[in-house]
């Protein structure tokens, strides 16, 4: 009998067709069924070619069986997948659209009037779901692990978000690397509540599920009193987060009565493992999570460009503040700004080595040579090695914020923020926040007698950008802090708000 696929996951899916895969409130489905409509999928992609040869297939769904199912057929049908993101405005889309050079864009009905003319305009081939879920099954492509197979658009301190491209063997070595550290098997049932446009709901939750054998259980968007009453219902092994969302289910659990407290409490505490990531968990919500759920959150460390790199252990103690020690396969080291190695109790940059590490910035060369020395990845993350275990300290640059586990540029920002008619110079930071890690904060200079406020700033800049890089905070100066070159000084502009002087606040 001829195998299925050549890619791993695609092969894991074949070994126990019956078992279920993914499970939404519209129902459950196996890995069989998602099999089969994958493979629609992938041959309504093809449209009679052979192969579609790493084109890029951009794709807007909900988290749900029919995002995994478009993910999946790209794969089959030998594309490049590039998700875009449900809470995007049209402009952000339109750039990925655009940057990837997609040639198929895939849509969802609910979002189709949304981008149908965005698509059209630029001449992609428009592709609703209904129609690639109804094709006509074809013959599929051999499709190599060492093809290139996502593109995900990162933020970086050099304004427009880049795509990460990554292969195949990456994503399986991502995934592998997890499996194994975390002791995922078929018996597990995870629940998602993530972005799928995001490394961290992608990799670290659907596609270790579905690698593993086990089951994903996915809400379309989070809502911590529908986790808290799925929490509550049993069954659920492993749970995936942001500290803001556990902020917001700490919250749920403070507002509820004592004995639905009690229950809420015992219910979590039957799950294996609870792990938070993207951003930095306060060691007061730490201690806070575990006197409710009796579980000490496991946090780790990773990026879009290399997957998860450190981990707390498993079994064993987990320090606070700490993000373990490499994981399987990842090689991390420290160094100066000499690139010099550093030895424990000095602070240095992460770099890091391994299968994992992505291939490339889509079309930026220059890009991805100088985000390299010597074959280790230059993450721009400052850490320092104390006990045996890393201790993340910051970003070298100030101008990458982290709100809410996304990453995200304030140059970007500062460039969408110039386009508003009354605003004549801006500079954005980020402020730290216990719930959100940092706030997006922003200095204004406005035009003479306008009544610019936080609250008409932020309407208007909902049209341009997503809504979680739109300042919550900010504060309108005549002139903008500088030094002696005429340089913004954004480190006396994060004083000015931590004083207190930080005008408007949402």
């Amino acid at each position: 009998m001829r195998k299925i696929s050549d890619l791993p996951i695609i092969e894991r899916a074949g070994r126990n067709p019956d078992h279920p895969a993914i499970i939404t409130p519209a129902g459950s489905f196996t890995y069989g069924r998602l099999l089969d409509a994958s493979h629609k999928v992938a041959s309504s992609l093809l449209a009679g070619a052979d192969d579609l040869k790493e084109q890029r297939v951009a794709f807007l769904i909900p988290p749900g069986f029919q995002y995994v199912a478009v993910q999946w057929g790209i794969w089959r049908a030998g594309g490049i997948a590039v998700p875009l993101s449900v809470s995007h405005p049209l402009p952000e889309l339109e750039y990925v659209i655009e940057d990837s050079d997609a040639a198929i864009v895939v849509i969802h009905p609910q979002f189709e009037d949304r981008l149908r003319p965005a698509a059209e305009r630029n001449d992609r081939r428009f592709l609703p779901t209904a129609d690639a879920l109804d094709a006509k099954i074809a013959s599929l492509p051999d499709v190599s692990v060492n093809r290139r197979a996502m593109i995900l658009y990162t933020s970086g301190s050099t304004g427009k978000p880049k795509g990460v491209v990554t292969s195949h063997c990456n994503i399986e070595a991502q995934a592998m690397s997890l499996i194994s550290a975390w002791e995922w098997t078929c018996e597990d049932r995870i629940l998602n509540v993530l972005p799928l446009h995001h490394i961290h709901g992608i990799i670290n939750v659907l596609t270790c599920a579905l690698r593993s054998g086990a089951v994903c259980e996915i809400f379309p968007r989070f809502d911590a009193a529908e986790v808290w009453a799925r929490i509550m219902q049993g069954g659920l092994t492993l749970f995936m987060a942001v500290p803001t969302v556990y902020v917001k289910l700490i919250a749920c659990w403070e507002a509820a009565s004592a004995g639905r407290q009690k229950a809420m409490s015992a219910a979590c505490a039957k799950m294996r493992l609870l792990v938070s990531g993207s951003a930095a968990a306060p060691v007061s919500l730490i201690e806070k999570w575990k006197t409710i759920s009796g579980h000490v959150l496991l946090e780790r460390y990773g990026m879009t460009e290399i997957g998860m790199a450190l981990s707390n252990p498993l079994h064993g103690e987990r320090a606070p503040g700490y993000v373990g020690v490499p994981l399987p396969d990842m090689k991390v080291r420290l160094v100066d700004e000499d690139g010099n190695l550093v030895g424990p109790g000095i602070q240095g940059e992460i770099q890091v080595k391994g299968p994992a590490v992505f291939a490339q910035y889509w079309r930026k060369p220059e890009a991805t040579r100088d985000s390299f020395c010597d074959g280790w990845f230059r993450t721009g993350d400052v850490s320092v090695i104390e006990n045996g275990k890393f201790r993340i300290l910051g970003r070298q640059s100030v101008d990458i914020i982290k709100t809410g586990g996304y990453k995200v540029s304030a140059l970007e920002i500062e460039e969408v923020l110039r386009t508003h008619p009354q605003i004549k110079d801006c500079a954005v930071v980020g402020i730290e926040d216990t719930e959100w890690g940092e706030r997006v904060s922003a200095v204004l200079m406005i035009e003479h007698g306008s009544a610019l406020t936080l609250g008409l700033l932020r309407r208007w800049a909902k049209e341009k950008l997503a809504a979680y890089k739109v300042p919550t905070r900010i504060c309108v100066l005549s002139e903008l802090p500088r030094n002696n070159m005429g340089k913004v000084t954004k480190p006396e502009i994060v004083r000015l708000f931590k004083t207190g002087n930080g005008g408007e606040n949402s």
